[in-house]
């Protein structure tokens, strides 16, 4: 994903951030969710969740603060949804959030950051959505990373972090896109190889997978695509709910 600024899709602003908090609360609407058999109960003391990923998890995040649970800091997206409604269910866990995302991402990026953005924070938990711009940048900035490329350097990462944090726990988010806007028949089936690439890394890695692509189909066909992603990439705020719901629901947060 292209940097952009503010005003762009995938922000919420405060008064839609209402509306997308309130939409947690409605986990009903949503198809059951597939999560990890060995998702543990809840969150221990003082747990530090770290999210990463491109313009999906920056979503206009704050880069000047660096402290924890700050809402500016969390970005307008899903982590901060994700953030504000586990620090309101466990007042008392001494919880941890931060969001360490970059606009227009690729994994080749994040590992050319990973030392100074994620290991150095020492996460519990360490969730990852990446893999629209290592497509998308094929068609519009010049990059000719193939699938393979993807999986073996996106494998290469969490073995990295498995070995620098052994004790951490692993969360990736499914790549997903919707058939409008940005999205045309150019994108497939390439994108739908990198989506499976995605899940046998968390396999590889034996880390949590969240699936989103099926449960956007699912939602696109009750209302159109845009509704939940206007450019078919950078989710509303009504897409932005969605994915916190899935995260929290596989995460046990």
């Amino acid at each position: 994903m292209l940097a952009v600024g503010p005003s762009f899709t995938n922000q919420l602003d405060r008064r839609e951030f209402v509306t997308a908090a309130s939409a947690l609360a409605g986990a009903a609407l949503l198809p059951a969710a597939a999560t990890a058999d060995r998702a543990p109960a809840g969150p221990t003391d003082g747990t530090v969740v770290l999210f990463q990923g491109d313009s999906i998890t920056d979503c206009g995040r704050d880069r000047s603060v660096a402290a924890a649970n700050v809402a500016g800091a969390l970005g307008t997206g899903y982590p901060l949804l994700v953030a504000a409604a586990a620090l309101a269910a466990h007042p008392d866990g001494g919880l941890r959030f931060y969001n360490r995302g970059v606009s227009g991402n690729k994994v080749p990026d994040l590992a050319q950051r990973w030392t100074v953005d994620a290991l150095t924070l020492q996460p519990d938990v360490l969730s990852i959505l990446v893999g629209v711009n290592d497509f998308w940048h094929k068609l519009s900035g010049g990059y000719t990373g193939t699938v393979e490329d993807y999986e073996n350097q996106y494998a290469a990462l969490l073995d990295e972090t498995r070995r620098a944090l052994p004790g951490a726990r692993l969360v990736v988010l499914e790549p997903f896109v919707l058939h409008c806007g940005a999205v045309d028949d150019r994108w497939f089936p390439e994108f739908d190889q990198r989506r499976a690439a995605a899940a046998r890394v968390a396999q590889h890695a034996a880390a949590t997978f969240v699936p989103l692509q099926a449960v956007f189909d699912d939602l696109s066909r009750r209302r159109a695509s845009e509704y939940w992603a206007a450019d078919g990439v950078h989710p509303t705020p009504a897409g932005h709910a969605v994915i916190a719901e899935r995260w929290r629901r596989a995460a046990h947060l």
